[in-house]
């Protein structure tokens, strides 16, 4: 029995007491099982936005969303915590080395000629512009 307890307090075995203080509520009527449901789906629902958005930030999901000046224009893993970037900075380019301590200057270089300055994404709000007179011309 001390087994059981223990395994409901903990963090493992808490969504099932939770779940069976609900079920028992239920059959009583409306009380503070379903209040603490709510709750529960609450913060699951606040801790998936913010996991979304963590995720976003993280690996550059978001086109754009930096410094307009500054541009991540490529990268490639060269070990478990190492990496070498390419980041467009006014026109140059710079081979940056870079690990968990610290970030290294390579080499530096001119903007190649052949590279396009728009990104490959439109921004939002061209976008948006774009969706709107579309829906204006099929109405």
């Amino acid at each position: 029995m001390n087994l059981i307890r223990l395994l409901c307090g903990s963090l493992v075995g808490l969504p099932f007491s939770v779940v069976a203080a609900t079920a028992a509520q239920t059959a009583q009527g409306p009380g503070v099982g379903q209040l603490i449901q709510v709750i529960l789906a609450l913060v699951l629902v606040l801790a998936c936005i913010v996991g979304g958005a963590w995720l976003m930030r993280r690996y550059a999901l978001v086109p754009g969303a930096g410094n307009p000046h500054l541009r991540v224009v490529s990268g490639v893993m060269v070990g478990t915590k190492e990496r070498v970037v390419v980041v467009e900075v006014d026109g140059t380019w710079l081979v940056l080395g870079v690990t968990h301590q610290q970030v290294n200057l390579l080499h530096t270089l001119d903007k190649p000629a052949d590279v396009a300055t728009t990104p490959a994404t439109p921004a939002f709000a061209q976008w948006l512009q774009a969706a709107m007179a579309k829906r204006n011309t099929s109405s």
